[in-house]
């Protein structure tokens, strides 16, 4: 079997033979949920590794000359040692989607986040090289770069991001320890300031002065909400919250797995907001809540952790890679 190469026209557009993924890491949790979401896709056949063999170095860069994509599952380091043994290929390197926080913010890394510029979406689908995005970084981006390119809110300004995950975001040791009942019901972490979602969220949010992100977790297994506070006198122009609104709507229009959910809208009253109510999609919701008299907004994104912050949002970059509809 040949590879796809960039001077190729894209597999399933225009080709008949089935595009091959091959997952390595298949048995962790983002390679699981990525495994059952393609099982439900026409047109992309997945190879797998014997279960013995998923350590074996030899093993793995064999099948990964035989396939199109090598999706990456796994820790940062890990995944190094993945694209090495991809690169040693050369002519019969494979194209790679990496779903670690290894290459993310890395030079030769296409991010993978169709809904971030117009562009991106063919930026992905001929990029040899994919970063999928993290799960907090995929709210706060979607939040904070429009209302940038916007002139909204200026590069400088001091953002503090907040949000809760579902435990199953955090790993092995997380997920085992919430489901032995080990964990407390709710914590905050990555109270250190170096949490590795922070270059990515500085990065692509356009921002040149460094965010405070606030991670936490809660005792439920997966669903998110990402907050962005804002004092609207402090942003130039002194915006409304309508005209933050209208920016994130321009920017999201037409997107797919992307809306922009608006003040009037009878789920965004009440002043409660049910962080798994996406769980099992590859959707992600904005909402922008205010206070005019007190010149306040918080800007929120929900979002399923494993969905659209990992796995649902690898297949979608899978889709783009290899020409197939999602």
């Amino acid at each position: 079997m040949t590879t796809s190469t960039l001077d190729e026209p894209k597999i399933g557009a225009g080709k008949t033979r089935t595009p091959t993924v091959f997952i390595d890491g298949e048995a962790g949790t983002t390679g699981i949920e990525i495994r059952d979401r393609l099982a439900k896709i026409a047109g992309v056949e997945v190879r797998a590794i014997a279960p013995e063999q998923r350590k074996d170095p030899a093993a793995r860069q064999a099948l990964m000359a035989e396939v199109d994509l090598v999706v990456l599952c796994l820790p940062d380091d890990a995944a190094k040692q993945a694209v090495a043994l991809a690169d040693a290929l050369g002519d019969k390197s494979p194209r790679i989607l990496d779903a670690s926080s290894a290459h993310r913010v890395s030079d030769g890394w296409t991010f993978g986040w169709p809904e971030m510029d117009p562009g991106q979406p063919a930026a992905i689908a001929t990029a040899r090289r994919v970063s999928n995005p993290g799960c907090y970084p995929t709210g706060g981006i979607a939040l904070i770069r429009p209302l940038v390119e916007a002139g909204l809110m200026p590069t400088d300004h001091p953002v503090t991001v907040n949000a809760v995950s579902g435990y199953s975001g955090g790993g092995r040791s997380m997920i085992e320890a919430y489901e032995q009942g080990k964990a407390p019901l709710f914590e905050l972490y990555g109270l250190g300031f170096e949490h590795k979602h922070i270059p990515e969220l500085h990065k692509y949010s356009k921002l040149t002065r460094r965010p405070i992100f606030v991670p936490s977790v809660g005792n439920f297994r997966k669903g998110m909400l990402v907050s962005v506070p804002l004092h609207l006198d402090t942003l130039p122009g002194k915006p409304k919250a309508i005209q933050l609104e209208a920016a994130l709507a321009r920017h999201y229009s037409g997107a797919k797995y992307v809306k922009v959910v608006p003040a009037d809208d009878p789920s965004s009253k009440g002043g409660r907001l049910d962080a798994l109510a996406l769980n099992g999609t590859n959707l992600m919701e904005l909402r922008v809540f205010a206070k005019e008299a007190y010149r306040q907004a918080v800007l929120v994104a929900r979002l399923d952790n494993l969905g659209k912050g990992a796995s649902g949002a690898a297949v979608q970059n899978i889709g783009l890679m290899l020409g197939v509809e999602i």
